[in-house]
């Protein structure tokens, strides 16, 4: 007779798997918290203008005739002011917002179902699970943890997450779910080559919605792609991986530059006029004088993600002296190529706006951190993932010791008054020569458009043709 000895006990490795979930679920939760507990505020004119593409798009509506555009000039006056800015008038005489229409088109469905705060911390929990996934593959145990940890706690990030009408948050939430899914894969070696597929075209896919939102995450992207490229043996992949992969690349970027035609006028134009956006060589020696001490005060999780480049560089140097088969010298490399295609993302974003000639004007005095370091953000994935390499090698106490300083060195950031003053009046842009569409003038009452979530609901679009003359 078989002795019933009832049901197994799970193995400590699941145990800690399941532990370490339960700590990641927590942490963005608390997250969540932070950021819907805090009434919601419009600092700057980049909100003015998302919040107009939101509201216009959710009613089927990118670009918009002279009427449509007073009616919703109208509509978003009477809700926390400020009208639309940063809007353009096209050659065709339709008007569109200088942003990238990317992220309205990711944030709609939330506005469809009058919970707009939802968006950016959906896709930050879309971070979430790429950090875990990719920092537990890399460091084992608890690097899950503390990748999203450092991700959810940087100031910056509770500071965007907290602003739905801004598309900072959700191109770095992108960034560091793609960069995360990838970094999975490409260790994963005895995985499915149909996991490995799958999720390796999610990475990139979150890698192209990404410069859908901010045109210069390309530079991330161009990253991960050369990485894909060098590790291909390295990495064991198939043919067929990088074909998929690689396959959804070429479909963005010629969907894209369809969507800049239809939009714009021409395959490469956006709403920025030209000499609006301007980076030089020049800017780079006041910007590296002046950000480092705005970037520590924002996300002093960069600090943690330096010392780790360092750590492992040195590692990496001293294990040549190992021996060929050491387990030692095996994880040296690894950890350094790990590290170096990290960098090499974190170096393209913060390289690029290293020259960008509007945070030299606005650095040149007193000021409050957040609008400038914006910029710098799209890569904070990255750089939880380079800070759990530290926290993962300092011991057992150590870590959580750290971990608790960013936490509420990230909270007393969000908090502060001083860290959300507004970047200028309604009407001064965000930048330098910053253009906006006018109010239209017009001798009849607008039609208006339905109201942005929690302002009392109008009337929808007047689809109207008639033309009314610009102020």
């Amino acid at each position: 007779m078989l002795e019933h000895r009832g049901p197994a006990s799970p193995s400590s490795h699941e145990v800690s798997i399941r532990l370490e979930v339960v700590m990641a679920l927590a942490l963005f939760a608390a997250m969540c918290l932070a950021v819907l507990v805090k009434a919601p505020q419009l600092l700057e004119p980049d909100d003015y203008a998302y919040r107009a593409s939101i509201v216009a798009l959710s009613e089927g509506h990118v670009l918009l005739t002279n009427a449509q555009y007073l009616a919703l000039f109208a509509q978003l006056s009477a809700h926390q002011g400020g009208g639309i800015l940063q809007w353009v008038h096209l050659a065709n005489g339709r008007w569109i917002s200088q942003k990238n229409p990317g992220y309205p088109f990711l944030a709609v469905v939330f506005q469809w179902l009058h919970a707009l705060r939802w968006a950016p911390l959906f896709y930050g929990g879309l971070a979430c699970l790429g950090l875990f996934y990719g920092a537990r593959r890399w460091l084992g145990r608890w690097g899950g943890v503390y990748a999203v940890g450092l991700y959810c706690f940087s100031g910056v990030a509770l500071s965007f997450a907290w602003r739905a009408t801004m598309s900072t948050f959700t191109d770095a939430s992108l960034i560091a779910c793609g960069a995360g899914l990838l970094l999975g894969v490409l260790l994963a070696k005895d995985d499915s080559v149909t996991r490995r597929t799958v999720l390796g075209t999610l990475s990139f896919v979150a890698l192209e919605l990404a410069v859908l939102v901010r045109y210069t995450d390309v530079a991330v992207l161009i990253v991960a792609i050369v990485a894909v490229l060098a590790l291909y043996r390295a990495s064991s992949l198939r043919r067929t991986m990088l074909v998929a992969w690689l396959g959804s690349v070429v479909v963005f970027a010629l969907g894209d530059v369809v969507l800049n035609r239809a939009l714009y006028g021409g395959l490469l134009k956006t709403g920025y006029q030209s000499g609006l956006i301007t980076f030089a060589l020049s800017a780079i020696g006041p910007n590296v004088r002046r950000m480092p001490m705005r970037l520590i005060e924002s996300m002093p999780v960069w600090l943690l993600a330096l010392a780790s480049v360092a750590w492992v560089a040195t590692r990496f140097v001293r294990a040549r002296e190992l021996d060929q088969s050491s387990s030692a010298r095996v994880r040296a490399r690894l950890d350094g190529v790990v590290v170096l295609v990290l960098s090499a993302g974190w170096a393209s974003i913060w390289g690029l706006y290293a020259m960008y000639t509007w945070t030299v004007l606005q650095t040149n005095g007193p000021g409050n951190p957040e609008h400038v370091v914006r910029f710098y953000v799209p890569v904070l994935g990255l750089l939880a993932l380079l800070a759990s390499w530290l926290l993962t090698h300092l011991g057992r106490w150590v870590p959580v010791a750290l971990l608790a300083v960013i936490v509420g060195t990230g909270l007393w950031s969000y908090v502060t008054p001083a860290n959300h003053i507004t970047a200028g009046p309604p009407g001064a842009g965000a930048g330098p020569r910053a253009q906006y569409g006018p109010p239209v003038v017009s001798n009849s009452p607008p039609a208006s458009m339905p109201a942005l979530e929690g302002a009392p609901s109008r009337h929808p679009i007047d689809r109207s043709q008639r033309t009314v003359t610009a102020g």
